[in-house]
């Protein structure tokens, strides 16, 4: 049953984030993101959250809405496309390549950020990052802001601009239990700024 309970996850983000791409209010949706998200890690089977902690867990804790980390970016072709492999448990081998650089996040978060290609059937984007806050303030492994496979993406601009708003980074599910085995950012997707927008350490 649990690839049952897998696929209703899944449908529930999936959902989630298709409500986020409708709404024209970024706070608002946020709001519903952080509601929806918290009554997920409490209550269903899924939940990275071990089953003895989910009763007192609460909600997860999060920098306040700041309206300022959302960016709408240019994509170019990476410098560097060597593909980066690893192994990540019982899902097993795991290839993600390079395929844009972001251009638009410098001047705010004084560095870009690289959008990887999940390798494999179906495939997805994939952008997880680090920044001044993590292993201190977030977790040192870093934080996931696009993971479309997963459903969590937020679409793009009519001309094509990638939106990333960083108020909707979590942090992967490796942070919240050792059961799970994750992908984590890579060197050249730590930015030398503070991100105080998404997910913290409680």
């Amino acid at each position: 049953m649990n690839a049952v309970s897998l696929a209703d996850w899944r449908r529930r983000v999936s959902e989630l984030y298709t409500d986020i791409r409708r709404s024209d209010d970024p706070e608002a949706a946020w709001k519903l993101w952080r509601q929806t998200r918290d009554a997920l890690f409490c209550e269903h089977a899924q939940s990275p959250i071990e089953r003895d902690r989910r009763g007192a867990f609460g909600s997860i804790p999060l920098f306040d809405y700041d309206p300022a980390m959302r960016f709408e970016v240019a994509l170019e072709e990476p410098e560097d496309k060597e593909v980066l492999a690893g192994e990540i448990g019982a899902d097993g081998h795991i290839a993600l390549r390079p395929f844009a650089r972001t251009r638009g996040l410098a001047s705010k978060l004084g560095g870009e950020l690289t959008v990887y290609w999940i390798e494999g059937y179906g495939g997805g984007t994939f952008l997880p990052f680090t920044d001044a806050t993590s292993g201190n303030e977030t977790y040192g492994g870093g934080r996931y802001v696009l993971d479309s496979i997963k459903g969590a993406d937020l679409g793009q601009t009519d001309d094509g601009r990638l939106i990333l708003d960083f108020n909707f980074s979590y942090h992967p599910s490796c942070y919240h239990s050792p059961d799970w085995v994750c992908p984590l950012a890579p060197p050249e997707n730590r930015l030398p700024g503070p991100v105080r927008a998404g997910e913290r350490m409680g």
